[in-house]
């Protein structure tokens, strides 16, 4: 009886160690991830353009507490062209042309615990367009947004400089740019003449320019000149004494100047026309009137210009 059951409690104990151990290993489980692709050792005089194989997908397994860690990780795919262009087919390292170009994926670059297995990467190959770097003088225009406060005009815009040497891929350079433009300038309630510095609106990153990334724009802004009619403005006598009758008895006038002082009441009431008969003798007389204009306006037209003056 002791015998047996020692050999119980005996079985017992490797059933609980084998429960135990059991329970503390887990199976390798599968995902995928997605890696971006770093280039690297792009030929001299060359660039590579936006046509390339960005990302791959690659699918691994591992200890689930790898996975998690992996995940847990920004890694890369880290492509070196000058090398990878020496294997290539299309071309040795001393002599790469521009052109479309294949490039196998290596296995042992991707960085994961080596404890991790890779199942699959997809794709297997990186596609990649090299083109040769040109350069190219542009003239820059400035685009403008919102609208300077009523009663005020936009003049033409200058940039300093005026004009910006780009660099870039041959393609882009050639074809791609029709107009250089510098960031919007928001013009929103402007009243005044101002300056500004503003980045080229340079949306590839593959264009860039050495020699002025950022543009001085002066906006020259100013008051817009309106024209206003003033009918019936009555012909006021002077330096007359006795009794004189003028016909017609009034004048229209356009005058132009500022778009504010067009709505100033106070300042369009000091227009005033009249006739000076100082020194004349009773008769009849044809007469120019003479408008008392404010400073800052313009008088563009009269109607009518001559007056029948006739003094009793």
């Amino acid at each position: 009886m002791p015998e047996q059951k020692n050999h119980i409690s005996g079985c017992a104990v490797f059933l609980l160690l084998f429960l135990v151990f059991s329970g503390c290993t887990t199976e390798p489980v599968e995902t995928n991830l997605l890696l971006p692709v770093e280039f690297s050792n792009v030929p001299e005089g060359m660039v590579l353009t936006q046509f390339r194989t960005d990302k791959i997908e690659i699918r691994i397994k591992a200890d689930p507490e790898l996975i998690k860690k992996i995940n847990e990780k920004y890694i890369q795919y880290p492509a070196d062209l000058y090398t990878d262009l020496d294997i290539d087919p299309a071309g040795a390292s001393d002599s790469i042309v521009p052109g479309h170009y294949v490039l196998p994926v290596d296995k042992k670059r991707i960085p994961v615990d080596p404890h991790i297995t890779i199942l699959d990467i997809s794709p297997s190959f990186l596609s990649v367009h090299l083109e040769k770097i040109t350069t190219r003088t542009f003239k820059v225009n400035v685009p403008y947004t919102g609208t300077p406060a009523q009663g005020y005009i936009i003049l033409e815009p200058s940039a300093e400089p005026a004009s910006v040497i780009l660099s870039g891929p041959r393609s882009l350079i050639n074809d791609g740019i029709q107009v250089l433009k510098t960031k919007p300038v928001d013009l929103t309630g402007a009243q005044e003449t101002f300056k500004k510095e503003v980045p080229l609106d340079l949306e590839n990153p593959h264009l860039y320019s050495a020699s002025a990334p950022i543009i001085v724009v002066t906006v020259q802004i100013q008051e817009e000149q309106v024209e206003k009619i003033i009918e019936n403005i009555p012909i006021q006598i002077q330096n007359c004494p006795f009794s004189a009758g003028i016909a017609p008895p009034a004048i229209t006038i356009a005058v132009k100047g500022p778009f504010a002082a067009m709505g100033n009441k106070n300042l369009l009431d000091q227009i005033f026309a009249f006739i000076d008969l100082e020194g004349l003798s009773p008769g009849v007389y044809a007469r120019n009137a003479r408008i008392n204009i404010p400073v800052g306006l313009v008088m563009t037209q009269a109607d009518p210009r001559v007056f029948t003056v006739t003094i009793e």
